[in-house]
């Protein structure tokens, strides 16, 4: 859907109750922000998303800019606090085609400079295909990319912290540059390391093999390195994927599921029988 389709004419008032940078220094910007919305009559649930409308006036006469943000929590809200909601921003800059000029992010240069205390205006929450199975049995195979890890943050700590009865084989692989990219899997914050006790759950970590020269991910060689598990996994009745990130990690992932599946031809079926059974979700960002 583009996103001048959604509907943001009720949008709510939230305001900033923390700002955290989770990233060091020396690495790209990542906030983890909480926004408390004690005013908000709406009810989500993990793997949806909420808009933030950044005041205007923008381009074309629109009076706000619209970005979507995954909820980065369960639903039983950041820190089991029903007024706040979390979300993950990185701060992003856009290199001008024709100058080469850089620019920063509209809405992530918005939300990287908001402080505890300033509001802002959220609408939705958008989205239900990406949401985790009921039967506690299932397999989870979660493969994320940057901030494309907040709504699989959500999904732990709801099957783990809030359900408390997952007993089907949970695997995260989560791609960054560096290990200080790590998204809550670093220094910074380590809520994922929780859930490291779990029998049930592990996390496979990628990394840029050059960082330096800003190389992308080598996702293709975590899943690779495991291809007998995922394969197995994926093979199985009871197995949802969930994949988020850049739109790039498509194309990766494609090409290794292919070599794992024997041919491109295997696994596009496999695929789409995955996807009719609604056991396959994408969540992608340009």
């Amino acid at each position: 859907m583009n996103l001048t389709e959604y509907d943001i004419s009720h949008p709510y008032h939230a305001v900033v109750a923390r700002s955290e940078r989770i990233t060091s220094e020396d690495s790209a910007e990542v906030r983890h922000i909480t926004l408390n919305i004690s005013s908000a009559t709406f009810n989500y649930l993990e793997g949806q998303s909420i808009g933030v409308l950044v005041p205007g006036p923008h381009s074309f006469g629109n009076t706000h800019h619209m970005r979507l943000y995954s909820i980065a929590n369960a639903r039983q809200g950041e820190k089991q606090n029903v007024a706040e909601i979390a979300i993950c921003v990185r701060r992003c800059f856009y290199l001008d085609e024709v100058s080469g000029e850089e620019y920063p992010g509209v809405a992530s240069k918005f939300l990287c400079d908001r402080r505890a205390g300033d509001e802002i205006l959220i609408v939705g929450p958008y989205g239900r295909q990406f949401l985790a199975p009921r039967d506690p049995s299932c397999n989870l195979l979660m493969i994320g990319v940057g901030t494309g890890i907040a709504p699989f943050r959500a999904f732990l700590k709801h099957i783990y912290s809030e359900r408390k009865d997952w007993k089907g084989k949970v695997r995260l692989f989560y791609g960054a540059n560096t290990g200080m990219d790590q998204l809550y899997l670093n220094d910074k914050n380590n809520d994922l390391a929780l859930y490291y006790d779990e029998e049930t759950f592990e996390a496979i970590h990628a990394l840029s093999p050059r960082p330096h020269l800003d190389e992308p991910v080598d996702m293709a060689a975590a899943v690779r390195a495991h291809a007998e598990e995922v394969w197995a996994m994926i093979q199985c009745d009871k197995t949802y994927v969930y994949v988020a990130g850049l739109s790039r990690l498509e194309g990766q992932l494609d090409m290794v599921l292919s070599e794992i599946a024997g041919s491109p031809e295997a696994w596009k079926e496999r695929k789409q029988a995955l996807i009719a059974n609604r056991r396959w979700a994408t969540l992608f960002y340009a």
